[in-house]
């Protein structure tokens, strides 16, 4: 870990979520300490919804982020943060005080923590920054998943396209079994063509997810990138922004915010379309 720390240089970046909310985060190498000093200083106070992330949260964000960089099998353990002091403003969106929510904070801000890290550290363009949270259900069924998205561009390689990126690793219930278990129908899954951000290495396309439901339910939303878009680096194109909606039975399409509760009916269809990751260089 040392080694890989020696080899990197200050950089510091600055990631919005939908919610208006900024993560501001600093890193100063010391080379001859072979140490790092990472420093939230900046990021926005606590926010009144559940975007905030615990302190373990923003740690393992950290932790994440710097084991990427070491090429070497090394174990995984709290001697890998020995070298890195974190820098946490006290009731910050990454710091947050009782009673602040923090839901999102896992599944959504995390994303972002590691966004801005691997920028400052001039590792990768914006990945979707969300995990797409998709839940639906009814008092006989319950069901939860996250929909993969694009992967951030970086210096000599693409971003790739329809993956779980960074902070999660979850795989996806196959739709024979979906369908076995649950009253829906996957009516369509595929990679969003065009989603990724230009550039002279692409950013990774995001997918499209549309599920019908054959009787009522009650499916909600949690996601992030739906109006700040992943960024590009070194004049790399922003991803695609994420969109949520549902196509009723009467025809219509019903824009849905990043967060949103919907009651839906027999025949009507979700659809989720995921961010794509941003671009890397002109």
């Amino acid at each position: 870990m040392r080694a890989a720390i020696a080899r990197l240089r200050d950089g510091r970046f600055t990631v919005e979520l939908d919610g208006g909310e900024r993560i501001a985060v600093a890193v100063t190498i010391a080379a001859d300490k072979r140490s790092a000093t990472i420093d939230f200083a900046g990021t926005s106070p606590a926010s009144p919804g559940d975007f905030n992330a615990p302190t373990a949260i923003v740690r393992a964000a950290v932790l994440y982020v710097f084991r990427t960089l070491v090429r070497e099998s090394i174990p995984l353990n709290a001697g890998c943060l020995e070298p890195l002091t974190i820098v946490l403003p006290p009731g910050s969106l990454l710091n947050p005080e009782y009673p602040a929510a923090v839901v999102a904070g896992n599944v959504e801000t995390s994303q972002c923590i590691t966004d801005a890290l691997l920028a400052a550290l001039d590792a990768c363009a914006g990945s979707q920054g969300t995990m797409n949270n998709f839940t639906f259900g009814s008092a006989r069924h319950q069901y939860y998943e996250t929909v993969s998205g694009g992967a951030g561009a970086g210096p000599g390689f693409d971003g790739a396209s329809a993956v779980h990126t960074h902070m999660t690793n979850s795989r996806l219930t196959d739709p024979e079994v979906l369908e076995q278990r649950y009253p829906v129908r996957v009516r369509r899954f595929a990679i969003r063509r065009g989603s990724g951000g230009a550039g002279r290495w692409r950013g990774g396309d995001g997918v499209v997810r549309e599920i019908e439901f054959l009787e009522p339910m009650q499916a909600a939303i949690l996601s992030n990138r739906r109006r700040v878009p992943p960024f590009g680096l070194h004049g790399g194109g922003a991803g695609t922004c994420g969109r949520n909606y549902v196509l009723r039975a009467d025809g219509r399409s019903e824009e849905l915010a990043a967060t949103a509760t919907v009651e839906l009916v027999a025949g009507e269809r979700f659809v989720i379309e995921t961010p794509g990751g941003g671009g890397y260089g002109r």
